[in-house]
């Protein structure tokens, strides 16, 4: 082997080692806070699942099945169940209201399109926290909705619009609507408007078009819409509690609970368990039905 080759050989493999160095200095902090705050946290979780609760709370390392078993219990399935129907009916109702905003949206002006965007990720901008409590401002007994009505004669006494199913399923579609309208919009700006064209000229009525055309293309973005707000809308706690007066139980507040006030920290990771495993199979049902899409 020549000189020349040898240090060409020991030239690649540097530019090699340099080039792996450059991608780990690149990746090395995302990887770090990926492992530190999520994979380590998740494991530690995963491994509370196995053992059980000790007398005074905490956990005690002694091998059990009985955090599994526990999750069938109907005390627990009925606050499943419960969470399952105010998260699907907000999704419902976001998707209602949010299909036909993110229409209007896209047949705006570029200018106005701009401005309605804006209009619509606005209310994130403001903390949470704050935006809730602006609507028990708005829906208690005192509060800007009542006096209206009273004032306006449509009622004689405020009504009780706080710390029911219905408020709380309104908090969670004014929390995640935007999460609807964008990703909507984004189907629906990329259409083809020579498709509807054709569809008008081959004398299909517009309700015909939208139901044959519109509505077919845009399915990716109303799965990956419904996903956005599901998921949270599933696991929310703050909403229910604030909204709620603790009177709805989801999936959040038990898991809260077991973590905070029974100290029951086995079975609140079993339950945090399963509900991320009810994250994953969403997950992956958006990804198969995009791509039957």
């Amino acid at each position: 082997m020549t000189s020349s080759t040898v240090s060409g050989a020991t030239a690649g493999s540097r530019s090699h080692r340099s080039r792996v160095i450059g991608r780990l200095a690149f990746l090395g902090p995302g990887l770090a806070y990926l492992i530190v705050f999520l994979l380590i946290p998740l494991g530690m979780v995963l491994s509370y699942t196995l053992f059980r609760r000790g007398r005074f709370g905490g956990v005690v390392y002694e091998a059990t099945g009985e955090n599994f078993t526990r999750l069938l219990d109907p005390l627990y399935l009925d606050v499943v169940i419960g969470s399952l129907k105010l998260a699907g009916l907000a999704t419902l109702i976001a998707l209602l209201v949010g299909y036909p905003t993110a229409y209007l949206i896209a047949q705006l002006p570029r200018k106005w399109k701009t401005i309605a965007l804006v209009a619509i990720v606005l209310p994130f901008w403001t903390n949470f926290l704050v935006r809730i409590y602006a609507w028990i401002v708005l829906l208690s007994g005192p509060g800007l909705v009542n006096s209206a009505l009273v004032k306006l004669g449509l009622v004689d006494k405020p009504l009780e619009l706080l710390y029911n199913e219905g408020t709380i399923v309104t908090g969670l579609v004014y929390s995640y609507l935007p999460l609807m309208v964008l990703p909507l919009y984004a189907a629906i700006e990329k259409l083809d408007p020579q498709l509807r064209e054709a569809s008008a000229n081959l004398g299909a009525r517009p309700a015909r078009t939208f139901m044959s055309v519109t509505l077919p293309l845009t399915l990716p973005g109303i799965v990956t819409g419904c996903l956005f707000v599901f998921v949270p809308s599933f696991g929310n706690f703050v909403i229910p509690e604030l909204l709620g007066g603790g009177r709805s139980i989801m999936v959040g507040n038990l898991i809260r609970d077991q973590f905070l006030n029974a100290r029951d920290w086995p079975f609140g990771a079993t339950l945090s368990l399963a509900l991320l495993a009810v994250l994953i199979v969403l997950l992956l049902l958006q990804a198969w039905s995009s791509r039957r899409a």
